[in-house]
């Protein structure tokens, strides 16, 4: 204790805190090291705990590390329009020891969860990223660094949505690229043209979805819902796979629902059945028919696991939340009004959109796919979800619809 008090290192009341003259500060990567003022002299291990640090994650969204013109690193928060030569790191950092991974429920917001991540090295595709869950999800990567493009049937939305997102941050680099899911023709003319960037991709979210819709065909000749939630999302993966592959670790997130419980799609042989996914004007019911459509996500995610993972492509589905008000039941008023009573009680749109950002983030599911998950957690989807030749004959026919399509196309 003598040496201690010579030292001038018990004048504090906690261990942690620094002796006089000294001062912490961080490396550009994130380590702590400690500088001596009065010896002239810097160490990694703290004066007085002998303990190493490191920063807890990136810097928050918003700032950036930048050098002066003396060679000095500073901190900007284009946020807030401020300057400082204090790392915001310093403000979360850990002991140089394993950190457990957070846990997350139905309460955490999407921000919440990339809280401190530099995402400015990943390439994000979204569809139907122009409002609701898919608004958030796009915003939330784009105010951490990642280049998003927002791949969405009605343009004109989607320019809105960049701007939106851009008023919040001038650095975001985000984009909107045409995508209408009812047209297997533009799929694979928004992919060619994604291609033609020459961009990876290493997060691929498949959001967009229609629910409750009157009784339409595509230009395809198949339900509107099928298509949209599964057949179009299908080929939009086929195309792109190549990319995925060559980006990997790449990860795909299928947004489904719990809604996949309450159906099935198998014939009396056991095998997916078209003309229950595809129904006629007269057997069509429009709840059932997303119903199947979100059974068809998890099936799809499943397959979609099996074979890319062994090239480093992984995929989960997810359920965002119960009662979330989106407007994606605004083609059934009974719906609406139902949804519009509940509002006081659901989800925030920040709140739905933290699983998929989750499950396309997450450091504990690195390598790890074929899963369903729900407010950020792993649980059970339905037995038929869970069938392997379900999958596997879901595939076939997806297959085959999307194979019999392209033949007008190339003869044209």
């Amino acid at each position: 204790m003598a040496a201690l008090k010579y030292a001038g290192m018990d004048d504090t009341d906690s261990d942690d805190e620094l002796p006089p003259g000294w001062e912490e500060r961080s490396t550009k990567d994130g380590w702590v090291y400690y500088a001596n003022h009065d010896e002239m002299k810097t160490q990694w291990e703290h004066p007085k705990t002998g303990k190493k640090k490191r920063c807890a994650g990136d810097l928050p969204y918003g700032w950036e590390q930048e050098t002066d013109e003396k060679g000095q690193i500073l901190y900007v928060d284009h946020i807030n329009k401020r300057t400082t030569y204090f790392d915001p790191r310093q403000a979360f950092t850990v002991e140089d020891v394993v950190v457990k991974p957070k846990r997350y429920d139905g309460n955490t917001a999407a921000l919440e969860i990339l809280q401190g991540r530099d995402l400015s090295d990943k390439v994000v595709l979204i569809t139907g990223g122009n409002s609701g869950i898919g608004f958030e999800t796009a915003k939330s990567f784009a105010l951490h660094g990642a280049h998003v493009i927002l791949a969405c049937r009605n343009l004109s939305l989607a320019s809105k949505t960049v701007t939106a997102i851009q008023q919040e941050w001038h650095k975001a680099r985000v984009e909107a690229m045409m995508c209408n899911l009812a047209s297997l023709r533009s799929v694979r003319e928004f992919a060619e043209s994604f291609k033609a960037k020459k961009l990876p991709l290493h997060i691929l979210i498949c959001n967009a979805a229609v629910c409750t819709q009157p009784w339409s065909l595509t230009e395809d000749n198949l339900e509107s819902t099928f298509q949209i939630c599964h057949l179009g999302h299908f080929l939009l993966v086929q195309c792109l796979q190549d990319v995925l592959r060559r980006s990997a670790p790449a990860r795909v997130v299928v947004v489904s629902s719990e809604s996949h419980r309450f159906t099935d799609l198998l014939d009396s042989c056991g095998k997916v059945d078209l003309a229950l996914l595809s129904p006629s004007r007269k057997d069509y019911w429009s709840m059932l028919a997303y119903n199947r459509a979100k059974l068809c996500n998890i099936l799809f995610s499943n397959e979609l696991n099996r074979r890319l993972s062994p090239h480093g492509v992984t995929c989960n589905a997810l359920h965002p939340g119960n009662m979330m008000y989106t407007s994606i039941h605004r083609s059934w008023w009974l719906m609406t009004f139902l949804f519009t009573l509940a509002r006081p009680f659901t989800k925030s749109m920040q709140q739905g959109a933290a699983t998929t950002v989750y499950c396309a983030v997450a450091p504990e599911l690195e390598g790890l796919g074929g899963m369903y998950f729900n407010n950020c957690f792993r649980c059970l989807p339905s037995i038929q979800a869970q069938d392997h030749s379900s999958a596997a004959s879901l595939w076939e026919l997806s297959e085959r619809l999307v194979a019999e399509r392209s033949v007008g196309i190339q003869a044209l």
